[in-house]
């Protein structure tokens, strides 16, 4: 008979049962999970068949043999790597600019104290409420004063800031940088820049990680505006590309989840390689006291 453990009076078969997992979390689990790959693997098994395979009943749920055909006509029907690179430039462009510019602003509202600052930051959160359309007709009119239509820069230059990573950087500064190591800093005779590039920056660096993954992928995912201000297809975007591909007046199913596929699959291969680091980085802040 295995001994009662000296401090919680169970025994270790006991405290074996206590930390087992039921079966329904599991199953739980496996259903959240499946509900997530579904899709994914839905709009692979329309990429590799034709429409009226697709609309079918009962539907097919089993891959085709035609991806090759499609991705390749995908290819010969729109600029489709072109718009691949446009859309990393512009992507990358957003996910950097937001975690550096955003964590520059997110510093001075938590760490500098100037005239106005609690009512700036106010305005800065409601402009949160405020829905992202009502923007796009004035935004259009001062890319045409800057002559920036159908240009990259036009998709580059409003998404470099956000109000929501200004937010959550300025979190961050608050519950990571303590006044006490600034103070130091700057008797050791550090600017303010300073502060910011080389004490600030690295200890909110796996949150800034965050923020410009999110620009990244929102960046990717965006539609309407580069729809609205681009007009060549040799600056579309891969979702410009995706509609692009589309007729006016019937829709090749098949060729539209290629292309959504090809689109998706940068994305997929992305957070395979930085999954940790996001999980990690989300996590970190939610453990921040």
């Amino acid at each position: 008979m295995n001994p009662a453990s000296p401090t919680t009076g169970r025994t270790p078969h006991r405290r074996r049962s206590a930390n087992r997992v039921p079966l329904v979390v599991y199953g739980a689990l496996g259903a959240m999970v499946f509900l997530s790959v579904f899709p994914l693997y839905w709009m692979f098994v329309v990429a590799t068949t034709d429409s009226a395979t697709a609309t079918s009943l009962p539907p097919h749920v089993l891959p085709g043999d035609n991806f090759l055909y499609l991705a390749n006509l995908v290819f010969e029907t729109v600029p489709f790597v072109q718009a691949l690179i446009n859309s990393v430039i512009v992507s990358t462009a957003i996910g950097v600019g937001q975690a550096v510019l955003c964590a520059l602003a997110g510093f001075a509202f938590a760490k500098l104290h100037f005239r106005g600052r609690n009512t700036l930051f106010l305005i800065v959160v409601l402009t949160m409420t405020v829905p992202a359309q009502l923007a796009v007709i004035p935004q259009y009119l001062i890319m045409s004063q800057l002559g920036w239509v159908d240009t990259l820069q036009a998709l580059i230059v409003p998404g470099l800031v956000s109000a929501f990573g200004i937010f959550w950087m300025r979190q961050h500064m608050v519950g990571t940088l303590d006044d006490e190591l600034m103070h130091a800093a700057r008797v050791d005779g550090a600017t303010t820049w300073q502060v910011f590039w080389r004490i600030a920056f690295p200890l909110v660096r796996p949150a800034a990680f965050v923020l410009g993954l999110f620009g990244f992928v929102n960046a990717w995912n965006d539609f309407l505006w580069p729809f609205i201000v681009l007009k060549s297809p040799e600056r579309y975007t891969v979702q410009i590309a995706i509609k692009a591909l589309q007729n006016s007046r019937d829709i090749d199913l098949g060729l539209a989840m290629s292309g959504s596929f090809l689109a998706t699959l940068p994305l997929l291969v992305l957070f395979v390689f930085v999954g940790r680091r996001l999980v990690q980085g989300i996590m970190e802040g939610a453990f921040k006291g």
